[in-house]
């Protein structure tokens, strides 16, 4: 009976350790993945608001010096989503403008509207993606935390060592460690079974700098867009748009 006794106290010791390791490595798996669909939604709103609102201000802007005199001042300090063949597709044009109702009094305040009411849109929209950022970095952060933390308590070779040390071949094909640990443990499968931490934000999405509020830089802007308003030609916003 002894024999039989080591065996079952054997066994269920590793489905103790085993339903810990993998509960553990479930629920973090969990998180990673919650965290790599944070990250990707992430990306679709950078590209789908400050990127529309980028090329809007391409197309508004038109001439390279004005973009960058325009980017200098503002404290964008890259052109992200930057073509120069934005500014002549009309196919661009149409899309990036569908529902958006020019408003002023005169040609010339319908464009200087148009550009601001862009400009600010992408303020608060870039304000709102660094929040997300925020929020992405510390949910990355306290995932790396949680593995640590695990493993300090749990160190991997340790376990694998003392599984090893428990049974013959038959003991690694029960219960929650089928498929999991087998005789030809070593470096490589510990490796393997190890988690990993997810990529920190910054190695998965562009870090947008602070940019200035238009009340606080009116006096500096203003003639950058008047600058473009003569060189597209004192445009009607009535007729650029539609």
């Amino acid at each position: 009976m002894a024999p039989d006794i080591d065996k079952m106290l054997s066994y269920e010791i590793k489905k103790e350790i085993a339903d810990r390791y993998f509960g553990f490595r479930k629920l973090i798996e969990e998180d990673i993945k919650e965290y790599d669909s944070l990250i990707v939604t992430t990306f679709r709103r950078l590209e789908q608001r400050i990127g529309f609102d980028l090329v809007r201000l391409y197309i508004l802007l038109k001439n390279e010096q004005v973009i960058h005199d325009f980017f200098q001042i503002t404290g964008l300090d890259e052109r992200l989503f930057y073509d120069p063949y934005l500014a002549e597709s009309p196919t661009i044009r149409k899309r990036v403008f569908t529902g958006i109702q020019p408003h002023g009094m005169t040609r010339k305040s319908r464009f200087k509207n148009m550009v601001v009411d862009t400009y600010n849109n992408l303020v608060r929209h870039i304000k709102e993606y660094k929040d997300n950022l925020k929020q992405l970095r510390e949910e990355q952060e306290t995932i790396a935390e949680e593995i640590n933390l695990f493993y300090q308590k749990n160190d991997l070779s340790t376990i694998m060592g003392f599984l090893r040390g428990l049974g013959g071949t038959d003991s690694y094909k029960s219960g929650a460690m089928e498929g999991g640990l087998t005789p030809h443990t070593g470096k490589n499968l510990e490796k393997k079974m190890r988690v990993k931490a997810p990529p920190p934000v910054e190695k998965l999405l562009p870090v947008l700098p602070d940019v200035r509020p238009y009340k606080e830089i009116k006096h500096e802007l203003d003639p950058v867009i008047d600058r473009a308003y003569r060189l597209q030609g004192e445009p009607e916003m009535r007729n650029f748009i539609f």
